[in-house]
């Protein structure tokens, strides 16, 4: 496919003004930038003109093209398809071994070219300033002026680590989910896992296998049994948009949902693997401190503490209440209240796939509708 050209009088980051003017611009083609995409080019907008997608990555797939190489199709938590194609147009779903970070970005691309989305990369979006009755997009590359913003950045780029104190005299390893690879690098040391998400479990479950582990959350981690139905969804949604519509930061889906007992996690607990430590009070040169000043000495602390939204690029806007929460409204609550030309998808209850592609075309419906489009 023929990738979006950057007009060669806009490369040289010392030309100024406007390269592309168009009515929406869309930031981030991960799940929910493309969903949105998908539903304004439905809508009637013409692509680059009425409508353009700005992407990081030199390649599609969103942030899955960056995940472990262990995660694959199998052990993912799930897939959604994207509007107007199923997954398995792309890729043979039977090959449940296939690493998660080739068979999405494929489909991914698959997508993008099925429907001729006009998706400029590497473009990274750095600021977002109002020029009414106009935003003003500024990149590393080219700039844009749009009247309406659809954000989709996500969250792997902001990983959170939360503060605690002596982190920095610590003498062993510190990363993040993100920097996460392969279990087999920490053979032989002693690893503390932090979380009690998702990627938390597969990551201990996986290192495990290979070393010494302890696990660490900050709350006692609730274990769900039985199904995640459509009720049990509904009800997960309807506590994050609760709280964004009130200007709240949204809770993390697990703090809602619970840990999933599945055959994993059941045989983990039969191996020893899940008896939970609270969190440390102090990060000491060779391991942690408890309050009550035991220490447990450890090579490695891996941080599955989830990610914040990417959003600072909109700092400009002044979106944020006083207690640093974006006030929602909207149908799916994906349009910021204190501007409604803006709309927020993969933010609070569209974070997961199959949120991001409703809250994708909701955007796409309200932003058009909002301007009065096309």
């Amino acid at each position: 496919m023929d990738r979006p050209s950057i007009p060669e009088t806009h490369t040289d980051p010392s030309v100024s003004g406007v390269a592309l003017k168009v009515q929406i611009v869309v930031i981030g083609a991960g799940q929910a930038g493309l969903s949105a995409a998908y539903h304004l080019k439905k809508m009637g907008l013409v692509p680059h003109k009425g409508f353009a997608v700005l992407d990081r990555s030199p390649e599609p797939g969103g942030a899955w093209q960056y995940r472990w190489p262990s995660l694959t199709l199998s052990t993912v938590n799930r897939i959604h398809d994207l509007p107007g194609m199923p997954f398995s147009d792309a890729l043979d779903t039977n090959d449940a071994e296939v690493r998660a970070s080739i068979a999405v970005p494929h489909y991914f691309a698959a997508y993008e070219e099925r429907f001729a989305l006009p998706v400029y990369r590497p473009v990274t979006a750095t600021v977002v300033c109002p020029r009414d009755p106009l935003f003003r997009v500024e990149t590393d590359r080219i700039q844009l002026s749009a009247r309406g913003i659809i954000n989709a950045t996500g969250t792997w780029e902001n990983p959170y680590i939360p503060e605690i104190p002596g982190a920095a005299r610590f003498q062993g390893r510190q990363l993040h989910t993100k920097d996460f690879r392969t279990a087999g690098e920490f053979a032989g040391r002693h690893v503390i896992v932090v979380g009690a998400g998702i990627s938390a479990i597969q990551l201990l479950d996986e290192i495990s296998r290979v070393t010494a582990t302890t696990w660490v959350t900050r709350r006692e981690p609730t274990f769900r049994a039985g199904p995640f139905d459509e009720e049990a969804g509904r009800a997960v949604v309807a506590a994050v948009e609760d709280r964004v519509r009130h200007g709240l930061p949204p809770a993390s889906v697990v703090s809602v949902t619970g840990i999933p007992l599945s055959p994993a996690v059941e045989a983990m607990r039969a191996r020893g693997v899940l008896n939970r430590r609270p969190m440390f009070s102090e990060i000491v040169e060779d391991g942690v401190r408890w309050a009550d000043g035991t220490i447990l000495r450890a090579d490695v602390i891996l941080w599955c503490t989830g990610f914040r939204s990417s959003l600072d690029h909109l700092a400009p806007l002044m979106l944020r209440e006083p207690g640093g929460g974006i006030t929602m409204t909207g149908r799916l609550a994906t349009q910021v209240a204190r501007d409604p030309r803006v709309h927020l998808v993969g933010y609070g209850p569209s974070a997961s796939t199959i949120g991001a592609n409703r809250a994708g075309r909701a955007a796409a419906e309200e932003i058009i509708a909002f301007l009065g489009l096309p």
